[in-house]
């Protein structure tokens, strides 16, 4: 919403229609500024994984030393459901790199692969800690909860609405429109909290949930299902 970007909620002059499209425009220009900082983010992984296989002489990432097999650890609450799996899809996804052929991962290609999973692991680590601690709140964790149960299930079509739901928000655009006073602000955002998109609420969070759609798609591309519960 333009209030959570602290913009003006309303211009001088400006209808319902002028509003919804600055909000879609300073979207578009906050979403081109992300992407450019995480190419950046990227690149600089790459350089210092450059700079590590340099001082090492090769040998890439080398085999995992975990021994616990995450996505066979039994949870007791909602938080250890979503850590157990998150680390097990990981350990998977960093064992997989790790098994590749040396030339694979000398290659360009190979390199990126590499960086993209330490960068998703980096950018996961934030929500990693909340879920330790269990101070997730409910209306992120619920929809967190039902992607890891859906890809459990390979029911990837239903794990991606829930991911949607969490990401985008399920609320239409004139939902701002309607908060126009200041006592009624309080018990309107606690009944729309769950329509609000979590996505666009910090940087912070967004890099998290943007992570967990890395490994929605790592799930469907190595745990395979019929096409009609795929996402294309």
């Amino acid at each position: 919403s333009l209030r959570s970007m602290k913009e003006p909620i309303t211009l001088f002059g400006e209808g319902h229609l002028e509003k919804v499209k600055r909000l879609m425009k300073l979207e578009r220009q906050r979403e081109t500024d992300i992407d450019k900082g995480q190419r950046h983010d990227l690149q600089e992984i790459l350089a210092t994984l450059d700079e590590k296989e340099e001082k090492e002489g090769g040998g890439g990432e080398g085999d995992s030393k975990e021994q616990v097999n995450w996505l066979e650890m039994e949870p007791t609450c909602d938080e250890e459901k979503a850590y157990f799996w998150i680390k097990g899809i990981l350990q998977q996804w960093e064992r997989e790199l790790s098994a590749r052929p040396e030339e694979e991962r000398r290659r360009r290609q190979g390199k990126i692969a590499t960086a993209t999973f330490h960068q998703t692991k980096k950018y996961l680590r934030p929500l990693m800690k909340l879920l330790k601690k269990r101070s997730v709140t409910k209306d992120l964790l619920d929809p967190i909860i039902r992607i890891v149960e859906n890809c459990q299930q390979r029911e990837y079509v239903r794990a991606n609405d829930a991911y949607l739901e969490m990401a985008i928000g399920n609320a239409p655009w004139p939902i701002g429109v309607t908060m126009v006073g200041i006592h009624e602000r309080s018990a309107r955002e606690k009944i729309f909290s769950n329509q609000v998109a979590h996505v666009l609420n910090d940087e912070v969070q967004r890099k998290y949930i943007q992570s967990l759609k890395r490994l929605m798609t790592f799930c469907q591309e190595h745990f395979p299902t019929l096409p009609s519960k795929s996402v294309r």
